[in-house]
């Protein structure tokens, strides 16, 4: 079958500036590619500091009038748009699969998971109370208000290209914020699609501004924004590298960021877990969208007396995944984003194996596929040298450790600069309080592979970022506190 939408007009090849959807003023485009067979489906264009500069003047432009409209009237208008993107879910979920190869299951899934973060802060935005406070002195009255930090650029990754939009930028209209988003360069098709629905929900213009951009443009764009005093947030989901160059560039205008970076997750199997328990959250873990997102467990510990019952068990599953295209009605396994993305997984399995470590299912490139697919693979007792202890594979590769106690486990878990997610399987009570107190990660998963919710936070410790996605604290990253004080109330004996 082929893959098409009930509306066309949902592709959207153009940025929107001031609620004009417009050509990149050099009129460059570049093309966006189906990974599974890198067919071009669309044009869209590679914008650059003139086209980021627009869009800032458009965003300040707006947010006077936003900021000034009540939350409760602004809860309103992202209900419409969460109802929009509902009874949208069937092209919204092919146009993901599309762009970003995941299987339709899985990018339908997405759009409803998206959907959730629009409606959650939908709800919250007629929470945002601030609180008074109790005068230490006479004739005086104190308070505290919450008030949105401002135009906030939203910079956002190609695995969840609908998820992550909607994590971003529904907070910021909650909080009364306006936004300028650069989504990723290989799949801004989604995020075009989701702002149009935002725009019928009645978004006013300027209020979302969305400019594209190709990898070697990108940073000319985002600089202009780091640089922008009227900038006064930077939201970033993407690599440690990348984060920090944000962090450093954004501190002579002191902005307020949100940064989700990479991780390195452990998942721990211990001698009492329930195995097919942790096998299926294993399955979730590690093999949603391919691998590829940043919770995925990427060091996979078992105890010695279970080692190989759990190692034979996820085995069989994983040799019964249907690796293939989104146009499979069966695929549960898509191809990875881009050629470098499978270069990457191929030589971190070649290292691993060159270290010791045993293949037991898959490890090789399934070119009969198209140009980037990979088997979905489990490795067994790599060298704790080899590259992927350290590094994110990114990709459907799960190496087995073997461990003794619950000391050794931990201090190899916690050694790593990365702090996002943590997952571990045990029935013994006290050992669950232990380590979920132990791992230094700002996720920990307790006998559960699907972590990831709108009422949740989000985000990690050490190099993995700082600021929350997602529930109440996620409202809190695009707000600032103003303090109120107001003196010389004097009291009257009346009359």
């Amino acid at each position: 079958m082929s893959l098409t939408l009930k509306r066309d007009d949902l592709i959207r090849s153009q940025n929107l500036i001031g609620g004009e959807w417009t050509s990149a003023l050099s009129e460059v485009v570049f093309p966006v590619q189906n990974p599974a067979d890198l067919a071009t489906i669309a044009q869209v264009p590679d914008s650059a500091a003139a086209d980021a500069r627009a869009a800032v003047d458009a965003a300040h432009a707006a947010f006077v009038a936003w900021r000034a409209m009540p939350a409760k009237s602004r809860g309103q208008i992202l209900k419409r748009w969460h109802a929009l993107i509902l009874a949208h879910q069937d092209d919204l979920g092919t146009l993901v699969s599309l762009e970003q190869g995941k299987p339709l299951a899985e990018g339908r899934g997405e759009i409803l998971y998206a959907a959730s973060y629009v409606e959650w802060f939908a709800e919250e935005a007629s929470r945002i109370d601030g609180d008074v406070i109790a005068s230490p002195v006479a004739g005086r009255r104190m308070m505290a208000v919450r008030e949105p930090v401002g135009v906030v650029a939203v910079i956002t990754p190609w695995n969840f290209p609908a998820a992550m939009i909607a994590r971003k930028i529904a907070p910021a209209l909650a909080a009364g914020c306006t936004v300028l988003a650069k989504p990723a360069e290989d799949t801004p098709l989604t995020s075009l699609a989701l702002i149009r629905l935002a725009e019928e929900a009645g978004v006013p213009a300027g209020v979302i501004n969305v400019v594209c951009a190709s990898r070697e443009q990108t940073p000319e764009v985002v600089d202009v924004w780091l640089a922008e005093s009227r900038v006064r947030k930077v939201s970033f989901t993407g690599s440690t590298p990348v984060g920090k160059h944000l962090a450093r560039a954004s501190a002579d205008t002191l902005k307020k960021l949100s940064l989700e970076l990479g991780g390195n997750a452990p998942f721990i199997v211990f001698n009492d877990a329930d195995l097919d328990a942790a096998v299926d959250g294993l399955m979730a873990a590690k093999f949603r969208n391919g691998g590829q997102t940043c919770v995925c467990p990427n060091r996979v510990y078992v105890q010695a007396g279970v080692f190989e019952a759990f190692a034979e068990r996820l085995t069989r599953r994983v040799e019964a995944l249907k690796v293939a295209p989104a146009t499979d009605p069966e695929a549960e396994i898509g191809p990875m984003i881009n050629a470098r993305a499978v270069e990457k997984i191929l030589a971190h399995i070649e290292d691993a194996v060159a270290k010791g470590a045993r293949v037991l299912v898959g490890g090789q490139r399934l070119e009969e596929l198209g140009p980037n697919y990979v088997a979905p693979t489990i490795l067994a007792d790599a060298g704790e040298d080899a590259v992927l202890c350290c590094e994110e594979t990114f990709g459907p590769v799960a190496p087995l450790f073997r461990f003794e106690s619950e000391d050794e486990v931990i201090e190899k878990a916690n050694d790593t600069p990365f702090g996002l997610a943590g997952y571990f399987y045990s029935e013994n009570v006290s050992r669950i309080w232990r380590v979920a107190d132990a791992l230094e990660t700002g996720i920990v998963g307790i006998n559960e592979g699907a972590v990831a919710s709108e009422a949740a936070p989000f985000g990690g410790v050490k190099e993995s970022g700082y600021g929350r996605e997602g529930s109440r604290y996620g409202l809190e990253d695009y707000m600032h506190i103003k303090y109120l004080c107001q003196g010389n109330l004097r009291q009257t004996s009346g009359g």
